[in-house]
C-alpha cells in the first residue's frame, strides 16, 4: 500500500480506534487510560467552545448552541463529532462558506409544516431552529415536519432527537452529507453516510435513541487502517471498478479526487447481505434532506470539500429533515411510557448468546457514558487537546481548563488563603 496523506484532521483519528468505544464503560479509576491532565468538565468545555466561536464572529447565543451540541457528543462518547470537530467550523468561517450570525429565514406554509433557509449559517443553529419548530408544531397540530436548506454540518443527528424526547415527543432527525457511499451495483460514490436518528421516551430506563449511519463504516475507519498500513476487511469499500478493495489508501485517494469507488452501503456489496437496503435508506435520507428541502443532493453536497478539478468548489448546501410526533394524540403519554418499558424489558430479558451478558437498547451505552463523564470529567485525546490549544492561541482565547488545571488552581487558592490567615 502506498503512503496516503490523510484527508481528515489528525485529532479525529484516535477517536475512531476500536478501544475508545469501551474505554469509559467502567469507572475511570478502574480504566487506567486517562488522567486529570486530559479530562475536562462539561461546563468548562462548553465555555471554551463558546469563547472560540465568539472570537470567530458568532453571537453568544449561536456560540452556546454550537458548544452544547459538540460537548453533548463527547458526553455520549461520540468523540468523532465532539469538540474534535471545532477546527472544521473555524476553518469554514475563515473560508467564508460558514456564516455565523446570519438571519435564517423561516416559512410556515401550513400548520404542521415548516421550511428553514439557513443561508449558509452554522449547521447546529439551523438544526436547533428546525427541531424546535418541529416540536412546537407537534404540540399544536400533533405532528411537525421541517426541512432545512442551505445549511452546514450539524453535528450528531441524535442531539436533535433528544430535544423532542425530553418533551415527551417522538423525534426524528436526518441529514445528508458529502458523497462517500456508492449505490448498490455502482462504482462511484454518490451518497453520504446520511445518518438517521429516532427516539422516544420511556420511564424506567434511558430513552430509546437510535442514531446510525446508512453505510457499513464511516470514513474515519478507513483513515485508521490507512495510517496503520493495514488491509481493510472485505466488504467495507470498493475501487473505481466496483470491485472489493482492501487498500484503504487507494479508496481514500479516489474519494478525495472523485475518481470512483467508495464506501459500501449498510449491508455490503450487492444484494446477498441486503446492501440494497442500506442504499435505499441512504437514498431516502437524501430525498428528504436534499431533494425535498431544495438543498444539494448526491455529489453536489458539501462540494466545498471535494475536488476542484472541474471548476470552483461550491458552498456545502447541506440539507436536514426533522419530525416530531405528539404521542399524547395516540394515547396518554404515561400509557405509552409504560408500554415502552414493557417493550424494552422484553428485549433485555430475552435469552443471551453464550458469549454475551447483556442485550443493550439503542442509546443505553451512550446514556451510561454521559453519567460517567458528568461525574468524572470528559476524557479528550491528547492530540485533540493540543488542537484545541492551537485554535485558542490563534484567536487569543484561553486554553480549555482541564481537571488538573482546576485542581492546581484550588490548591493555589487554599495556600493563598492559608498564608493570609497566618
Amino acid at each position: 500500500m502506498k503512503p496516503h496523506r490523510p484527508q481528515i484532521p489528525t485529532e479525529l483519528v484516535l477517536c475512531e480506534m476500536p478501544h475508545i468505544g469501551l474505554m469509559h464503560e467502567v469507572r475511570c479509576a478502574e480504566c487506567g487510560r486517562c488522567s486529570r491532565d486530559n479530562k475536562v468538565q462539561k461546563d468548562d468545555l462548553e465555555e471554551f467552545v463558546t469563547v472560540v466561536m465568539m472570537r470567530h464572529g458568532a453571537p453568544r447565543t449561536e456560540a452556546e448552541i454550537v458548544a452544547r451540541n459538540l460537548v453533548a457528543a463527547d458526553l455520549r462518547g461520540v468523540a468523532s463529532h465532539g469538540v474534535a470537530r471545532l477546527g472544521r467550523y473555524v476553518q469554514g468561517i475563515e473560508a467564508g462558506y460558514i456564516k455565523p450570525g446570519v438571519q435564517m429565514e423561516v416559512a410556515e406554509p401550513i400548520g404542521p409544516i415548516g421550511i428553514v433557509d439557513a443561508r449558509d449559517g452554522l449547521g447546529q443553529v439551523a438544526g436547533d431552529i428546525g427541531m424546535k419548530l418541529a416540536i412546537r408544531k407537534a404540540k399544536e397540530h400533533g405532528v411537525g415536519i421541517v426541512t432545512v436548506r442551505n445549511s452546514n454540518h450539524y453535528g450528531i443527528a441524535g442531539y436533535y432527537v433528544q430535544q423532542a424526547v425530553s418533551q415527551g415527543l417522538l423525534g426524528i432527525s436526518m441529514t445528508n452529507a458529502a458523497p462517500l457511499v456508492i449505490p448498490t451495483f455502482g462504482a462511484q460514490a454518490l451518497l453520504g453516510t446520511n445518518p438517521i436518528a429516532f427516539g422516544v421516551p420511556s420511564d424506567k430506563g434511558p430513552a430509546f435513541l437510535l442514531d446510525m449511519a446508512t453505510s457499513v463504516v464511516p470514513r474515519g475507519k478507513l483513515e485508521v487502517y490507512d495510517r496503520n498500513t493495514k488491509q481493510m476487511p472485505m466488504g467495507w469499500a470498493v475501487d473505481e471498478n466496483g470491485y472489493d478493495c482492501q487498500n484503504p489508501g487507494h479508496v481514500l485517494r479516489n474519494l478525495v479526487q472523485r475518481a470512483g469507488g467508495g464506501i459500501l452501503p449498510l449491508g455490503g456489496r450487492g444484494e446477498e447481505f441486503s446492501g440494497h437496503k442500506g442504499y435505499g435508506l441512504a437514498a431516502m435520507v437524501d430525498i428528504l434532506c436534499g431533494v425535498l428541502s431544495g438543498s444539494a443532493f448526491g455529489p453536489q453536497v458539501d462540494d466545498v470539500h471535494g475536488s476542484t478539478a472541474h471548476g470552483k468548489a461550491q458552498k456545502p448546501n447541506v440539507g436536514h429533515f426533522f419530525a416530531a410526533l405528539d404521542i399524547a394524540r395516540f394515547m396518554p403519554e404515561p400509557t405509552f411510557r409504560a408500554r415502552m418499558d414493557s417493550f424494552v424489558e422484553m428485549l433485555k430479558s430475552s435469552p443471551k448468546a453464550l458469549d454475551a451478558s447483556t442485550i443493550f437498547i439503542h442509546g443505553e451505552k451512550e446514556h451510561l457514558r454521559t453519567q460517567l463523564h458528568l461525574q468524572g470529567g470528559i476524557p479528550l485525546a491528547t492530540n485533540v487537546l493540543d488542537a484545541l490549544r492551537t485554535i485558542a492561541d490563534r484567536c487569543g482565547a484561553p486554553h480549555p481548563v482541564t481537571l488538573a488545571d482546576r485542581q492546581a488552581r484550588q490548591t493555589s487558592e487554599r495556600i493563598d488563603t492559608s498564608q493570609e490567615t497566618t
